[in-house]
Formats: C-alpha cells, structure tokens, sequence
C-alpha cells in the first residue's frame, strides 16, 4: 500500500519549486499524491464588497484554482505521478493542518517560503511553521 502524501501548493515560486523537487526526487515518492489548494476566505472578504458580489468573487476564485490545480496535476502526469486534487475555501493553516489530521495522510510535503517576520517565519514560512506544528505525521519541507 502506497503512503498518502499531502502537496499543498498555490500559485507561489515555493509551490513550484516544492513540486518540481518532488519530480527530480520522483523515485523516492509514491506516485499517487493529493494536492491541495486553499483559497484564503479571509483575503476574499473585502468590506468594499458588496454581498450580492460576494458570491462572484468567490466563485472566480475556484475557478482560478481548479486552473491552478489542473498545471500542477498535468505536470505531474506528465512526469508518471497520478495525482489526486482538493479544493478548499478557508485559512490555509488549518485547512492544511486539518485536512492532513482528518484524512490520516502518512507525509506532507511543502515548501518553506524565506520572508519577513519572526526568526520562525523567515526559516520556515508561517504556513509551512504551522502545518510542520500542528500536523500528526511527518513533514518534509522544501
């Protein structure tokens, strides 16, 4: 039985950069991965947005991200994975964290993004920090 790897990704060079890793070091990867989209409800929540708009935005953004989780499935088959997708709306911390604890996912697998911020925010990424943190199985960060 293959291990279930959690891959959250965005639209962020860390993302891509995590996922053609993962390509480089294909040999040692399962090659049924999920992949993982959080579209951040907070950022979507403008005051300046009027609520019959609201549900536009909203569903624009899940369709930014189906196109964004699509690139990522296609190169990753191309490469012979078979991954699956997960959309989510929500704070991608604890979507991460909650999705990976929920669904009993033996490895996630993300990228650290170099910022401002605290010393841990800066070695590690506040999501990345968080999810290594707050999830129950192990973590490989990129």
């Amino acid at each position: 039985m293959e291990p279930k790897i959690l891959v959250p990704v965005d639209d962020s060079p860390t993302a891509r950069l995590t996922v053609e890793a993962i390509i480089k070091l294909k040999q040692r990867f399962s090659k049924k991965l999920t992949l993982l989209y959080v579209i951040n409800k907070e950022q979507l929540a403008y005051r300046m947005i009027p609520d019959f708009q609201l549900d536009m935005v909203q569903d624009n953004a899940r369709k930014a991200g189906e196109v964004l989780l699509g690139r990522y499935q296609e190169q990753l088959e191309a490469e012979g994975f078979a991954p699956e997708t997960i959309l989510e709306f929500g704070n991608p911390r604890s979507m991460i964290t909650s999705i990976a604890n929920d669904q009993e996912f033996q490895l996630v697998v993300i990228g650290r993004r170099e910022g401002s911020g605290e010393i841990r925010s800066v070695l590690f990424g506040s999501v990345a920090n968080y999810v290594l943190h707050n999830v129950r199985c192990p973590v490989l960060l990129f």
